[in-house]
């Protein structure tokens, strides 16, 4: 793979340019040159066979160029680093290399400590771009997360898109500032101790600006279909360049952006019949071509949460570093919400069903995937999709009381899962997260009326298909940006002090830090309450999550903390001294008091109502903070 010629526009030295793009629709291929004031000129490439086309011409990095076909039209590279007119503009050549690192000293991410904040550059600052982000990462690293995760950055039609309708996959996109405001995040995210994942999509394009076909009919395959109709062609006639154009992607971003790992979209809409699927492809292309020993890690989203994907592949997996795994969402979303439309009929919403999620990993399959380390396991309170794919936009702070809410994020945290953070939970955001586009008016109907027939009869529809935001419409998009102000007004700072501190104890605390199935257990205590308990070298912790009442419990009536690994020694009286509690006043909570624990019969500890609270066990006396 990578002594392989590179496809695209490559610079050779100040002055020239060698072009190369894989064509086999094509009987004649030039390369158009637009170097103003003297017009359009258009240089012959010659074939080397299989479709694939070459040839060399003036030029440097700005040069603007299309792809002649036939001596028809002209179209945009498929592999253009910069398209600065947009998906139908002309591409860019970019000199990689230009640019001045300062991130050697970066090790990359690790999947032991990571913990994700998920982040749609258009909406999550006033200017919309890579370097207002850029801004934001000294109060990211404050808050404790370790890698930014970016919604799909490729070039996308118009001004406004959530980045699934990408259709140039290796240009960052110019509305967010273009490929070296790309490269500036990057190392000042390394240089603030921040790894950076990507959100790629490998399942389809977006309809408006995908070239591809044209260069091709092979790109696409009509033996598999998905939901945006043919599927991208990893397994039929010429799939070999399909495949190779979809990790030479996954590489360049690696290379030359640095990029610590990727977030792969919709998963299960990617079909694959061939020996090897690509994604476990994916996973030994990007080993084998690791950064300066770094490992980028390989996350990927299955609606079917198939876990083949995080198996290893000595096992028989494709060796993926982690998955998204809603049933700690969904379960969750019903006990809190009461929802239980669409795709969350399947869950009851019950503390028992929580807690066995927790204990196995998953709600299904539960032998095979409490066979993976929870680490590999990506839960979350919501994301973008859980919330922008509400007809509204609302946030799960906004659809239950802020008590509840801050009772929910600690068990997000304490949790041996991999947590990933919505952009603005962590100030329990006002502000929705609607779904935008900027297509072409022709497209707009349909997008619109598409929107709309989606939520027939899913879980948080509006009342009436009137009330569902106009997608294309500006304030729509402007209406989903954060209000960063909000981290310092009395709610927000106190929802964000709670989300630093239980990360400082994520990180901190050795009680939480070895995750895996062996040092903790989890157990339903009642309709509204759940205990975990976590331990691990001496420590131990308790954690028990109230959604419901004040309630009065018995904890040393609970056989389940019976284990060697949490009872008391050498004739202590079992002792657990109170950490934290989200109903504390620092925590914009009404404040509470901090109750002792005491595991003796006839002990009880009285639990206030929508609250979570943290126990240490004391050892020789004393607890370790």
């Amino acid at each position: 793979m990578t002594n392989q010629p590179q496809f695209g526009a490559t610079v050779i030295d100040a002055g020239t340019v060698r072009f190369r793009v894989w064509a086999p629709a094509a009987r004649k291929v030039e390369v158009e040159i637009y170097p103003p004031p003297e017009g359009i000129v258009r240089h012959t490439m010659a074939e080397e066979g299989g479709g694939v086309w070459s040839g060399v011409a003036d030029g440097g990095p700005g040069t603007l160029y299309r792809y002649r076909l036939d001596e028809e039209w002209g179209y945009p590279d498929p592999y253009s680093r910069s398209q600065p007119e947009g998906v139908h503009g002309p591409s860019q050549v970019v000199d990689p290399g230009a640019f001045r690192w300062t991130d050697g000293g970066w090790p990359g991410l690790d999947l032991d400590t990571l913990v994700i904040y998920e982040c749609h550059v258009g909406v999550y600052t006033p200017q919309g771009t890579f370097d207002a982000l850029i801004g934001q990462l000294d109060a990211l690293r404050s808050l404790g997360v370790t890698a930014l995760e970016l919604m799909p950055i490729a070039e996308f039609p118009g001004s406004r898109n959530w980045g699934y309708d990408g259709a140039s996959l290796f240009a960052p996109s110019s509305v967010y500032g273009g490929h070296e405001n790309l490269r500036r995040l990057v190392d000042a995210a390394h240089a603030h101790g921040l790894g950076v994942i990507l959100d790629v999509v490998y399942n389809h394009l977006g309809p408006d600006g995908n070239y591809l076909p044209t260069y091709s009919p092979d790109y696409f395959t009509s033996r598999h279909q998905t939901p945006w109709g043919d599927a991208v062609n990893f397994d039929g006639e010429n799939s070999g360049y399909v495949r190779r154009y979809v990790s030479d992607n996954a590489l360049m971003w690696l290379r030359e952006y640095h990029i610590d790992g990727f977030r792969l979209d919709a998963t299960e809409q990617i079909y694959d019949d061939s020996d090897k699927h690509i994604l476990q492809g994916l996973a030994e292309i990007v080993a084998e071509n690791r950064l300066s020993g770094r490992k980028p890690l390989l996350i990927a989203e299955h609606e079917q949460h198939d876990l083949r994907i995080v198996t290893r592949r000595e096992d028989g997996g494709y060796g993926l570093d982690g998955l998204w795994l809603d049933d700690f969402h969904h379960s969750l979303h019903v006990l809190l919400t009461g929802e239980r439309t669409g795709y969350l009929e399947r869950f009851q919403g019950k503390t028992e069903e929580l807690a066995s999620i927790l204990n196995a990993g998953a709600l299904f399959e539960q032998e095979a995937a409490s066979a993976i380390s929870p680490k590999s396991f990506i839960y979350c309170l919501q994301n973008h999709d859980q919330v922008g794919n509400r007809a509204l936009g609302e946030r799960l702070s906004q659809l239950i009381d802020l008590e509840r809410y801050k009772a929910a994020i600690a068990l997000l945290l304490l949790s041996p899962a991999t947590p990933l953070i919505f952009m603005g939970d962590e100030f329990a955001a006002s502000s929705p997260f609607l779904f935008f586009t900027d297509h072409r008016e022709e497209l707009a109907p349909q997008v619109v009326a598409g929107r709309r027939a989606e939520f027939e009869g899913l879980w948080g529809a509006a009342a009436s298909p009137a009330q569902i935001p106009d997608p294309q419409a500006e304030e729509t998009f402007l209406r989903s940006r954060l209000d960063l102000s909000e981290r310092e007004q009395p709610r927000g700072k106190g929802v964000l002090s709670l989300y630093k501190e239980l990360l400082r104890l994520r990180r901190e605390d050795a009680a939480f830090q070895k995750r895996d199935r062996d040092s903790m257990v989890a157990e339903a205590l009642g309709p509204a309450l759940l205990g975990l308990a976590s331990w691990a070298g001496g420590e131990r912790r308790l954690l028990i999550a109230n959604f419901g009442g004040a309630a009065r419990i018995d904890v040393a009536g609970q056989s389940w903390l019976a284990s060697p690994s949490l009872e008391g020694r050498g004739g202590e009286n079992n002792r657990w001294r109170p950490l934290l509690s989200t109903a504390e006043e620092r925590f914009a909570g009404p404040g509470a008091e901090l109750p002792a624990l005491a595991l003796q019969p006839g002990v009880a500890v009285e639990l206030p109502e929508h609250c979570t609270v943290l126990w240490a066990a004391e050892t020789n006396g004393a607890g370790s903070r």
